[in-house]
């Protein structure tokens, strides 16, 4: 699965229940990266994200399961380092600025090739970084 997961500058992504992943222009990024393709998440993440146009969005608490290769996983409520293995890339919306949280991602990024790397502006702030990354074990 190719996992999707908002983050602080500490990797934080929940705090007292309150996703990080708020932000229009984020919601559009997903929108394009997923465009045509099925995009799992749990009911959290559904009741922000259950219509995405032109993306086939399924609802399952055990999404990580389901998801086949090459399909998106929606990460809020979990570490997304549970998951490792099944990972085949991970994209990070980066807010490049440090809140409260009491969820964070805990994947060792050095053992993660960064593939991608670009600056936009959102609604909520002024820059948020997209990350990609690939595993190097499966790097080609």
């Amino acid at each position: 699965m190719k996992a999707i997961v908002c983050v602080d500058d500490r990797n934080g992504m929940l705090f007292n229940h309150r996703r990080q992943s708020r932000d229009q222009a984020v919601t559009e990024k997903i929108r394009e990266i997923c465009q045509g393709k099925i995009l799992w998440m749990n009911e959290y993440s559904f009741s922000l994200y259950g219509i995405l146009q032109g993306v086939t969005v399924r609802c399952d608490n055990d999404f990580s399961v389901r998801a086949d290769t090459g399909e998106f996983a929606l990460i809020e409520t979990e570490d997304p380092a549970k998951y490792s293995d099944q990972i085949e890339e991970l994209i990070l919306f980066c807010w490049n600025r440090t809140y409260p949280a009491q969820l964070f991602m805990t994947l060792d990024l050095s053992e993660w090739e960064q593939t991608e790397e670009m600056d936009f502006e959102g609604n909520s702030h002024k820059k948020i970084t997209l990350k990609k990354y690939v595993p190097y074990r499966k790097r080609k």
